[in-house]
């Protein structure tokens, strides 16, 4: 299944159903008087989490979604019947951005949440409504109320403990595909990732889901390479591991070029607590890697751990430590959770 993360959709609640014009007729009732019913109520457009979904590619196919329009009154004072609701169903993780794709209008993050976004139009008033002392026959009545009309655009961030960032060929498939089950795309070249890839990983009876990223290079910030599109995914994670090749000549160039991208970015991606590691330690032999490693580590006074993603030497020390700071992340997140899931969206 091809994965998609961002998609433009078209929304339309239903109008409202007209109200009736009717008189009172029956045998051995002289002067029958109105009793024409009200229209039916537009359908309301909704938005709903499914946490079974992981793409946005049902929305490649389909843009529009209309609510069905109310019934028109009839006689008898019969109210017409409403509209039938559209649900519009989502992962979980969801961001819904007005048509500037900028302005930030729901943040879908809670599974089985059911958001009302927009409201059907009210039904019209048929012409008992109108009835009065005054006016005991009256031949007036109105038409239903308009839906509301929205382009929004649905932006996924998926829902990661811990992000996997770095310069293209770092390892980072190869880490992911170790330490889950995931079967991510690995080869020699750059850019062999071109989409998110996801797995769970356990760890010493934990769990937690890891993203790899597709790789950063100068200039992402701009648009450069894959650019940083991607980075969106990595925004709700409790923490990221920056993977850098062993065995390139600059290796301190490689860590501020993924930092000064990630800065770029923004969103706080650049706050968040980083794991160092030099990967493929395996092809530099025990010496050279510690020289690297010292050398890093002076230079940015941080902590870099050696590992080996293929020979999965020092994995589990850089998982224990991920975990740490993901343990922090969930605990923040559940404080911050609201207790009532359905949130009603108020256009007005």
């Amino acid at each position: 299944m091809k994965f998609l993360d961002e998609a433009k959709i078209y929304l339309e609640s239903g109008k409202g159903g007209p109200g009736a014009i009717a008189f009172r007729r029956e045998k051995f009732i002289d002067m029958g008087g109105p009793d024409g019913g009200n229209g039916g109520r537009g359908g309301d457009v909704y938005f709903e989490v499914l946490d079974n979904l992981n793409t946005l590619i049902d929305f490649r196919y389909t843009q529009h979604f209309r609510a069905a329009p109310g019934m028109h009154g009839g006689g008898d004072n019969c109210s017409g019947k409403g509209g039938k609701d559209i649900i519009i169903r989502v992962p979980v993780g969801t961001v819904v951005l007005d048509e500037d794709k900028e302005t930030e209008l729901l943040d879908l993050t809670i599974p089985g949440q059911r958001v009302l976004f927009l409201k059907g139009g009210d039904g019209g008033f048929g012409n008992a409504h109108y009835k009065s002392a005054t006016n005991r026959a009256p031949r007036k009545s109105t038409p239903g109320w308009p839906g509301e009309e929205r382009a929004v655009w649905l932006r996924l961030k998926l829902i990661a403990d811990a992000g996997i960032v770095g310069l293209p060929n770092a390892g980072k498939s190869t880490f992911l595909s170790v330490t889950t089950r995931a079967k991510p795309k690995i080869a020699d070249y750059p850019f062999t990732t071109l989409a998110p890839n996801l797995g769970v990983v356990r760890t010493h009876d934990k769990e937690f889901v890891l993203a790899d990223i597709p790789g950063l290079i100068e200039g992402a910030s701009e648009g450069v390479g894959l650019g940083t599109r991607f980075l969106g995914h990595v925004e709700r994670t409790g923490a990221l591991l920056h993977l850098i090749d062993a065995t390139q000549d600059d290796i301190v160039g490689a860590y501020k070029t993924i930092r000064a991208e990630l800065k770029a970015y923004g969103h706080g991606l650049a706050k968040k607590p980083e794991i160092i590691a030099l990967n493929k330690i395996d092809a530099l032999g025990p010496e050279l890697a510690e020289d690297q490693q010292k050398i890093l580590s002076k230079a940015i006074r941080k902590k870099v751990h050696l590992i080996s993603a293929v020979a999965k030497d020092g994995t589990e020390t850089v998982l224990a430590e991920m975990y740490k700071h993901i343990e922090k992340a969930r605990a923040d997140r559940k404080a911050a959770m609201p207790v009532i899931q359905d949130v009603v969206y108020d256009d007005e």
